[in-house]
């Protein structure tokens, strides 16, 4: 078997010697560059790299540029930079270049050795597997949408990566081009925000990145950052140990340890309180974490990805978030569609959830009558993928034969009450008594969705788990 090779390119001759030690122990073969032009000389002699580190600073001109220049004609190869010590903004910009990671000098030799066989895992996966093209739209309608059974099997299969996208389920331009950018992040390491309203599936547009990126095989940890109570935040994102505090009975790990070798997916992390920001930061660029009442740094191979349906950056302009955080988690965005901005997708959506809720529920699957596809096309879906499903599984209980009716749906029914309740509002009514009404409405109405579930409820209006039950008391809502 042809032993891989590596691209070491770095004007200090010491570093060069450490780096070609290290990765020729890992059993790769290393060619060396001082300088840009010779690694443009060694890429352009055709020999197949499995992964190239550069340095930021070289003698005839940037790091920089060779990433671009890599990502450009050998977009294969999985490059990452060396920076200096404390130089958060030098990687930073060299992950938004296209830079698969990042290492700081001076170099961490386990942290190097985690990168060199995340990149390798990277480099083996594209030589077993590559994703299958786009299908032109013309075979996508001759194809039925995958069933959940068919989904199922494919979560459970990491190698059948090309059919994992599939669970983005749609043939719209907006969905399209998410699952070409999600094939770009899982090759990455980079921080990413996925943004978008609520039910737009950020999580499991997370789920994606890391089932088709290097880390499949390792943990996937979800956490929705609004559902921990703060007094208990530092423990559960990093541990303690016994006896650290009343009621630390025995060590417990803390979710950036359960995740070491996977991803960690911070859900809502606009909830995140100011200290708790300062905390995350400091793990994000030391990559170590300390349990409460531990004497020890531990060390984290982690990669960070996050969400939030609140847009941080007017949290930030309000001082409500930090402006350093923003940017380490912000290195690349992606925008998750809202159901409006796919209308092409509705039906197709609804009749893969009919499938499920039937397969779910050991029911025969519904079908939609004309009228139902016709309100479903034009109903607003202010709640998105989340609000379809409810809808759905509402109309599959209401419904008495086989296919589902527009009275199923409820949708004007629904809308009928909430004009019923703007409407009636005397002349007299203060304006505090008017927007209590309009909130109590809002909040039934969440927990109806989320069938009772407090946490989910909370997580869906985007407020804390605390402030729900504020709010739920405060209405004498049970």
């Amino acid at each position: 078997m042809t032993q891989m090779r590596a691209l070491v390119v770095d004007d200090e001759p010491d570093l060069r010697e450490l780096l070609d030690i290290t990765l020729s122990r890992m059993g790769l073969e290393v060619d060396t560059a001082e300088d840009l032009s010779e690694a443009r000389r060694l890429l352009a002699s055709g020999a197949d790299y499995a992964l190239c580190l550069t340095d930021m600073r070289l003698p005839d001109g940037n790091g920089l540029t060779l990433i671009k220049e890599i990502n450009r004609d050998h977009e294969q190869i999985p490059v990452a930079m060396i920076t200096a010590f404390g130089k958060v903004e030098d990687a930073v910009t060299a992950l938004k270049y296209g830079a698969f990671d990042f290492v700081s000098k001076p170099v961490d030799l386990e942290v190097l050795r985690n990168l060199i066989r995340t990149a390798l895992k990277l480099r083996k996966d594209d030589a077993e597997t590559s994703p299958s093209p786009e299908r032109t739209d013309s075979q996508r309608r001759a194809e039925p949408a995958p069933s959940p059974a068919d989904v199922e099997r494919a979560e459970g299969s990491k190698d059948d990566k090309s059919y994992l996208l599939q669970r983005l389920i749609g043939q719209s331009e907006a969905i399209k081009r998410v699952r070409q950018t999600i094939v770009k992040l899982a090759r990455s390491q980079a921080p990413v925000l996925i943004s978008g309203e609520s039910g737009t599936g950020k999580e499991l547009a997370a789920r994606l990145i890391h089932d088709l990126g290097p880390r499949a095989e390792e943990p996937f940890i979800a956490v929705n950052c609004g559902a921990i109570p703060t007094e208990l935040m530092e423990s559960e994102f990093f541990g303690h140990v016994k006896g650290s505090f009343t009621g630390a009975d025995s060590d417990k790990e803390g979710l950036f340890q359960a995740a070491q070798g996977g991803t960690l997916f911070l859900d809502e992390v606009a909830d995140l309180p100011l200290p708790m920001q300062v905390k995350l930061l400091r793990v994000i660029q030391e990559k170590t974490v300390r349990p409460i009442g531990g004497r020890q740094e531990i060390k984290i191979d982690v990669r960070i990805l996050s969400a939030s349906h609140k847009p941080l950056k007017p949290l930030v302009d309000e001082g409500a978030f930090r402006n350093d955080l923003y940017y380490r988690l912000n290195v690349i965005e992606l925008q998750m569609p809202a159901l409006s901005e796919r209308r092409d997708d509705i039906i197709i959506l609804a009749e893969h959830f009919l499938q499920s809720i039937g397969e779910q529920w050991g029911e025969p699957a519904r079908t939609l009558g004309e009228g139902a596809r016709k309100a479903l096309r034009g109903h607003a879906f202010s709640g998105n993928v989340r609000e379809l499903v409810n809808i759905l599984q509402r109309a599959v209980t209401m419904c008495e034969g086989d296919e589902i009716t527009p009275e199923d749906l409820s949708l004007d029914g629904e809308q009928a009450g909430d004009d019923a309740m703007f409407a009636d509002r005397p002349e007299d009514r203060s304006l505090d008594d008017y927007i209590e009404d309009v909130e109590k409405h809002i909040l039934e109405n969440a927990l109806r969705e989320a069938r009772f579930n407090k946490t989910e409820a909370a997580r869906q209006l985007g407020i804390t788990f605390r402030s729900l039950r504020y709010k739920l008391k405060k209405y004498g809502i049970d």
